[in-house]
């Protein structure tokens, strides 16, 4: 980010404070106007001829810029999968509190892996019980996986939205 006297372009296509065309200016000119205002010019662009420049209040570039940075970081990191443990006799109750704690997850942007634990004949039951529970979570994410049923656990992934 170039601001201030920094910048070497003789002439600068200026933007005010909210947001308002000032059009082409001297360099000069410009930074006189930004230290009328108390704020900094700041260049966003060296690609063009003249290059856009805009008036920003002071401290306030480096806020954005900070910003800016913990949203591109925010992007690049892939999304955590969380694990949330049921088992197929699980009471209403604690059914509700399970949904809640996922959809909490996936509002976070984090994935969301369910898995039910069975023992014996209970392979149908554990999937009846994720069909509902990804049903209920449909608004918030979608499914990343099937169902997928595996020796002693039923499985299945939710991505957030």
């Amino acid at each position: 980010m170039i601001k201030n006297e920094k910048i070497k372009a003789s002439e600068v296509h200026v933007t005010g404070l909210h947001g308002e065309d000032l059009g082409v200016m001297l360099t000069k000119e410009a930074l006189l106007l930004a230290k009328q205002l108390k704020v900094d010019l700041i260049c966003t662009s060296l690609m063009s001829s003249p290059p856009p420049c805009k008036l920003i209040g002071a401290g306030q570039a480096k806020q954005e810029a900070q910003q800016e940075k913990q949203q591109a970081r925010k992007r690049e990191q892939a999304p955590k999968v969380k694990e949330l443990r049921l088992t197929p006799h699980i009471e209403d109750h604690d059914l509700e509190t399970k949904r809640q704690q996922a959809e909490r997850i996936l509002q976070g942007g984090d994935a969301v892996l369910l898995v039910v634990k069975i023992s014996g004949k209970e392979g149908a039951k554990a999937k009846e019980l994720l069909e509902t529970l990804t049903k209920d979570l449909s608004s918030h994410g979608r499914k990343h996986t099937g169902i997928q049923l595996s020796g002693k656990q039923a499985a299945v992934q939710m991505d957030p939205i």
